[in-house]
């Protein structure tokens, strides 16, 4: 496999600095120029956002302000994150469904290319596959209307824990722009073999997300996603051999995005962060599989 012509997308905590998932603050300390100037100088084709950024964002850029922070810094591709709670009722789906319309909403101005949504981890109940497959494809069909794909990000940590639930979700749904986020770090700390991943149909495989494993859990599951990812190449999984898996399972998306939750490496300066996030990850594209096929 060859880094020519592989393009990289930043997720959000990948560049967003001292902040982390369920932080007092979950907005960057870093403005949105700054981010997405330091992307496009470490090589970066795209970025995400959260949406309590992206409306931190708005407010001081403007709405037309944060395109043209896209389009000056050669960020052609754009995501955002991430949709919980779409399949419940009462309080939380009110809450849920307020976000959805404000990602569907920006996400047209903007042009997203994808919304990656997700089971909260602090969900306790019994997975409701049925239920889950029924709200999953009406809101495929909601976001279709801006041309955009929906990604479930299976977590070891949520109702839907790994490939198999995250397809038994979007393979009932049957939507064409519906499917997987497929996250290495979650498909690892799921022990779920490459091989698998290389049997996922590629019509589903709808976002990817690169980065590595520590060689041991550091606390709970939901701790070691939050604290403990390594830059690819730098911890204990094999990324060439997950690249491998998804190319041989024919995915054909047009980037690969990276994301990084690391307590060591959110505390870097931005032009490191960035530089360094890129380059561990594009040398995963020329280096040899450890794993057996």
């Amino acid at each position: 496999m060859s880094a020519k012509n592989t393009e990289l997308l930043a997720a959000y905590w990948t560049l967003a600095g001292d902040v982390y998932p369920c932080a007092p603050t979950e907005i960057s300390p870093f403005p949105l120029r700054e981010r997405c100037e330091a992307a496009s100088r470490a090589g970066w084709s795209g970025i995400g956002l959260i949406l309590d950024d992206l409306e931190y964002s708005i407010e001081k850029y403007g709405l037309s302000g944060v395109k043209k922070v896209l389009d000056d810094t050669g960020m052609k591709y754009f995501e955002l994150e991430i949709l919980m709670d779409w399949y419940l009722d009462g309080e939380a789906r009110a809450k849920s469904d307020s976000c959805r319309r404000r990602f569907i909403e920006l996400g047209s101005e903007l042009g997203m290319r994808n919304l990656k949504i997700g089971a909260s981890p602090f969900d306790e109940s019994p997975a409701d596959f049925p239920r889950m497959t029924d709200e999953f494809a009406k809101l495929c069909e909601d976001v279709a209307t801006v041309g955009a794909t929906v990604a479930i990000e299976f977590m070891p940590f949520s109702p839907i824990r790994n490939v198999a639930d995250a397809l038994k979700v979007a393979e009932g749904a049957n939507q064409p722009n519906g499917g997987l986020m497929v996250d290495h770090w979650h498909v690892a700390r799921a022990s779920t073999p490459y091989s698998e991943v290389a049997r996922i149909p590629a019509r589903f495989i709808k976002g990817v997300e690169l980065d590595d494993v520590g060689a041991r859990v550091k606390g709970t599951l939901f701790e070691d996603s939050t604290f403990n990812r390594q830059l690819c190449g730098e911890g204990a999984g094999d990324c060439p051999a997950f690249i491998d898996a998804l190319k041989r399972a024919g995915c054909t998306l047009p980037y690969y995005g990276v994301e990084l939750i690391s307590e060591v490496h959110r505390k870097l300066p931005l032009e490191e962060m960035a530089k360094r996030a890129y380059d561990t990850t594009i040398a995963q594209f020329s280096a040899k599989p450890a794993t057996a096929a």
